[in-house]
């Protein structure tokens, strides 16, 4: 098959040598129209469907300097088009030949006004001149390089002219879409706005009929849509509206999806013109249609739109009646699904829903559509911590609402808001004016000029609550009509601290719903004021124990307490003030711990997450006087008539948990000696918390606080007995106690021994025959016995080590008090079991000398048990299992004046080396707590 014929048109230099030709003798110069036009119109034909459309044909058409004559030809078609029928001011002028012959057009100048639509049709030849060009012109604008070189040869301003003044379909699609592609560069978007192009495009929304047109004028607002403030002047030069009644004509499946895309960029950060005109053109309603779309696309963006329109106070009630609370809820359910989509992409509709929650109509829907449910799982997500501060603010909205407030109170919202009072999760993010609730809409004052301060006042005591109306506030409040009078002098004292200044103050910026504006002054509202709120409400409940007098309720709140930088909020004191005074939070302060938590937390300074390392953080006197304070509350309540039955009836008849839960917390909450004597002594309160010592542990802190239950009891029982510890030995006295031992190991002994005993290792101690037989009476038998050994001048003992025999052989020669009893006895932070000093303990008994024992005994404690010593050594000490050293370390652990830390650890160590025998251990505590020696004559521990 034969080649095509070559033609000129074949040739980029050819075109753009016609295009410069046209563009410098005008559409309307002294050559034969004949001749020119139609190389003309061959060339701009080939030039948009072979050279433009060619890989990498835009650029060459670029770089070979073809935009320039393009827009020449441009500007000079639209001097020669139709003027408009009128024009305002700051328009185009009427002649732009003489302006355009020089040189590339100036920068965009003023505005141009909207032409008259009856502006008669352009020549055919002219219009299809318009038609090729421009359609070059806006492929050429596709890429960025070109989009620059148009706006620095001044082309926009043509185009801005050519949309005035011609009126026709075709070019008015072209001119929109060339304009479309410009405004994808923000430069150029400015510039277009400043050309005056808006309100032209807007009026081809109502002039126009043809679903082309329409679509590029509609994707040219899109594009111009780029930033708020373009978003604000295209809202305020009612671009809106045009826009929402096109889609509530049901226009075609692709002019919807335009119309769709152009309301999602113009509703970003939704500005109160956009609302108002979006719902004035009847928009809502096919919004809502429209998001249950088949195509993704469309229905995407609808949704978007309906999320971001909630931004608007007044709009939601609007959106809320055409069931956009029903299409928000079911599409966020949607997305969080296990096939949904990531935060991101929930991030806007959390923002609406909880927006939603400001309108009461809107707070009704969405309960009845299961919308607490869904804020409940968000708030339960910690993967939506981000959110969780503007979940808590919307569900403040439920404040009165006793069904709503009692389902939230179901589904677990209380423990969720005490995590929220000292939680990580971010600031809420502040809405604007607009997203106010549209319940207590602001007063529009028409008139400013006439009596504005006098207004003003008016508007902000209305809209700040001080007045229910306009007709609350007299006029004689006026300025004109009230002489400027000094204020009277405050009175000297208050009535009452209780009550607050009678003059108004001026509200904080962050307002509560359902708070009086004089709370609202006093209160610090922070980030936890929502939280604390719902909190506050909740407690004032009949019997609010089931939710707030819980452990993780009441570890919030003195969590937030205890840790907040600065002042806590009053009303989180109150909270707890509340639940304290309360008769029917009792039992559950006591199943719950709730009483000793108060105590470790507040009084004691000691957090869970303190325990159990041993972190410097002493309590803060505020704390302790908080702390003293709520256990008073909680006193009154136990010695009370209900009180006494209700912690009767839980140590008698409760679970075993409850019985070792009111057991632990009566030393706290209880000070009639009648009382507490009854329940712990003679009922047996006392041994059943001793005995779940060594059980598993019902809470986290059980051992402390029942380390300091023991201790307060301890303090009950004998308030002016004080316990000491045994005497040390004085190791460290200038004048020891002389050893009687040391004259046998000399060069010359003065007496000579007359006996040694030989050991295992093969050292020969000295020793005086007569002196060890005296001091023992297993040495008497074998040394003045009938055993072989009292013939012999070496007697072996067997399993014995020296340092083991050092301290006997000094007891048997009469040394008491030399420190020769210290030597086996290894130092603190050592373990004892299989060390020298349990092996010189084995064998005092084994040679039946009591006194070393309680020697050695003694030495263990001095080392491990005094100023040295810590909580680890008392369970070393009691793992040695001999009697003395158990009292001794009960003793120790439950001694005045010791660290509340240290006296749990101890406890906790002592509990482990009891391991399942428990009685010597529980026997000791009891004894120390009743205030007697264990094994003393006459003593009774039957309690």
């Amino acid at each position: 098959m034969a080649a095509a014929k070559p033609t000129l048109t074949d040739s980029l230099s050819f075109c753009l040598a016609q295009l410069t030709a046209a563009a410098g003798e005008g559409l309307r110069g002294g050559k034969d129209t004949a001749t020119n036009e139609t190389p003309l119109g061959r060339a701009l034909l080939a030039l948009r469907t072979r050279h433009v459309k060619a890989a990498g044909g835009i650029e060459r058409f670029r770089a070979r300097g073809g935009l320039r004559p393009l827009l020449a030809l441009l500007r000079r078609a639209a001097a020669v088009g139709p003027a408009p029928s009128q024009a305002g001011p700051g328009s185009a002028p009427s002649s732009v030949e003489s302006a355009t012959s020089a040189g590339p057009a100036p920068s965009p100048g003023p505005a141009p006004s909207a032409a008259s639509s009856s502006a008669p049709s352009p020549p055919a030849r002219l219009r299809k001149t318009l038609d090729l060009a421009l359609s070059i012109l806006a492929n050429c604008c596709t890429e960025g390089a070109c989009r620059a070189e148009v706006r620095r040869l001044g082309g926009i301003l043509p185009l801005v002219t050519i949309l005035q003044c011609v009126k026709t379909d075709s070019i008015q699609n072209r001119t929109a879409r060339a304009l479309g592609n410009l405004a994808m560069e923000p430069e150029s978007c400015g510039d277009i706005h400043s050309a005056g192009a808006v309100p032209l495009l807007v009026e081809n929304l109502t002039a126009c009929q043809d679903s082309q047109c329409l679509q590029s004028v509609v994707r040219a607002l899109r594009n111009l849509a780029d930033s708020p403030q373009h978003r604000l002047a295209l809202a305020q030069q009612g671009a809106v509206r045009p826009l929402a009644e096109l889609l509530a004509a049901a226009p075609d499946p692709a002019l919807t999806l335009a119309l769709v895309r152009a309301l999602l960029e113009l509703s970003r950060g939704c500005s109160r013109a956009c609302a108002e005109q979006l719902s004035l053109g009847g928009g809502l309603g096919p919004l809502v249609s429209l998001a249950s779309h088949p195509k993704k696309a469309v229905r995407e963006a609808t949704i978007l739109i309906l999320a971001n329109l909630c931004a608007q106070g007044l709009v939601r009630p609007a959106l809320g009646n055409a069931g956009g609370v029903d299409v928000l809820l079911g599409e966020l359910r949607q997305r969080r699904g296990p096939s949904g989509a990531g935060p991101a992409s929930q991030q806007p509709l959390v923002r609406a829903v909880c927006l939603l929650c400001r309108e009461a109509i809107n707070r009704a829907r969405l309960r009845d559509a299961g919308g607490l449910e869904l804020l409940m799982g968000l708030l339960r997500d910690p993967r939506a911590s981000a959110w969780h501060p503007r979940v808590v603010a919307a569900l403040v909205g439920f404040l009165y609402d006793t069904g709503a407030l009692g389902r939230l109170q179901a589904l677990g919202l209380v423990p969720l808001l005490a995590g929220q009072l000292c939680g990580d999760a971010g600031d809420e993010e502040e809405e604007g004016r607009e997203a106010a609730s549209w319940d207590f809409p602001e007063e529009r004052t028409p008139d400013r000029a006439e009596a504005g301060s006098f207004r003003s006042l008016r508007s902000w005591l209305i809209s700040e609550g001080y007045a229910a109306g306009p007709g609350d506030i007299s006029p004689d409040w006026s300025p004109e009509r009230c002489p400027l009078t000094p204020p009277p002098p405050e009175p000297a004292e208050q009535t009452s601290s209780a009550l607050g200044p009678t003059s108004l103050r001026t509200p904080r910026t962050l307002r509560t719903p359902g708070r009086s504006p004089a709370a609202a002054s006093e209160e610090p509202w922070g980030r936890e004021g929502p939280a604390l709120l719902l909190l506050s409400r909740f407690s004032q409940a009949p019997d609010p124990s089931g939710a707030l007098v819980t452990g993780p309720a009441l570890c919030g709140l003195l969590a937030y307490v205890t840790g907040s930088p600065g002042p806590p909020s009053p009303r989180a004191l109150r909270i707890l003030a509340r639940l304290t005074c309360n008769p029917a939070c009792l039992e559950a302060f006591v199943r719950s711990y709730g009483a000793a938590l108060l105590r470790a937390w507040l009084v004691l300074g000691v957090a869970p997450d303190d325990w159990p390392s041993l972190r410097a953080r002493p309590a803060r006197r505020q704390h302790r006087e908080l702390g003293e304070m709520l256990l008073q509350n909680l006193t009154v309540q136990a010695e009370s008539p209900f009180g006494v039955g209700a912690l009767t009836h839980l140590l008698l008849s409760g679970s075993p948990e409850d019985r070792v839960a009111c057991a632990l917390t009566l030393p706290f909450i209880c000070r009639k000696p009648s009382l507490w004597r009854r329940l712990l002594l003679d009922q047996g309160g006392l041994r059943l918390l001793l005995s779940a010592l060594t059980r598993p542990a019902p809470h986290p802190l059980f051992l402390f606080f029942a380390a300091d239950s023991l201790s307060c009891l301890q303090g009950l029982v004998s308030p002016t007995v004080i316990p000491v510890l045994p005497p040390p030995i004085p190791l460290d006295l200038d004048t020891p106690s002389p050893c009687l031992y040391e004259r046998l190991l000399g060069p010359a002994p003065i007496p000579a021994p007359d006996l040694h005993f030989l050991l295992d290792s093969g050292l020969r101690l000295p020793a005086q025959r007569a002196a060890s037989a005296t001091a023992s009476p297993f040495f008497r038998a074998l040394l003045a016995g009938s055993f072989a050994e009292a013939q012999m001048d070496l007697v072996p003992l067997r399993g014995l080590s020296p340092s083991a025999a050092w301290p006997i052989l000094h007891h048997l020669h009469g040394c008491r008090g030399c420190g020769a009893a210290l030597r086996p006895i290894p130092p603190p932070g050592q373990p004892l079991l299989g060390s020298e000093a349990e092996e010189a303990l084995e064998a005092a008994g084994r040679f039946l000398l009591p006194g070393l024992e309680e020697e050695l005994e003694e030495a263990v404690g001095h080392i491990h048990l005094g100023p040295h010593g810590g909580p680890e050594s008392v369970s070393e000490v009691f793992r040695l299992g001999r009697p003395r050293l158990v009292a001794h370390c009960a003793r120790w652990t439950l001694g005045p004046g010791q660290c509340p830390r240290k006296r749990a650890l101890a406890l906790v160590g002592l509990v482990e080396a009891a391991g399942e025998e428990a009685g010597p251990l529980t026997e000791a505590l009891l004894a120390v707590v009743m205030g007697v020696e264990l094994g003393a004559k006459g003593s009774s521990l039957d309690c």
